[in-house]
């Protein structure tokens, strides 16, 4: 997700980082709302795609049923994925999408793992 403005804030992260003492707290800075595997994941595939159906990220993600909703249902409540129900052929359909704030939320994530790996390699 390289986009221009994006060197000033991955530079102060990694000044931030050099300036700690040890990955330890650095790491411990990370979101952990976005750090679970299942909603990075969530969120990683709604930035690739304008929406997905609840149907196609619970193949896309290999989660059930209950642990792709309760995941979804927690970045909702953050306001990083907005939900979107309706029924097709008297089927229920739920689509999500990413929010500009879900989208800003993962950026920040990336670019303080990136961070990480740069001062982890030296």
């Amino acid at each position: 997700m390289a986009k221009t403005g994006t060197a000033p804030r991955r530079d102060e992260a990694e000044r931030t980082l050099k300036a700690e003492r040890g990955g330890a707290a650095a790491a411990a800075k990370l979101d952990r709302l976005i750090h679970e595997r299942v909603r990075l994941g969530i969120l990683s595939a709604l930035a690739a795609n304008d929406t997905l159906t609840f149907a196609e990220l619970k193949g896309l993600l290999k989660a059930s049923d209950g642990n792709l909703s309760v995941h979804a249902r927690k970045l909702e409540a953050a306001q990083y994925v907005a939900v979107a129900k309706s029924f097709q052929d008297r089927v229920p359909r739920t689509e999500y999408r990413l929010t500009a704030l879900g989208r800003r939320a993962l950026e920040r994530y990336l670019d303080h793992l990136e961070a990480l790996i740069r001062a982890a390699r030296g």
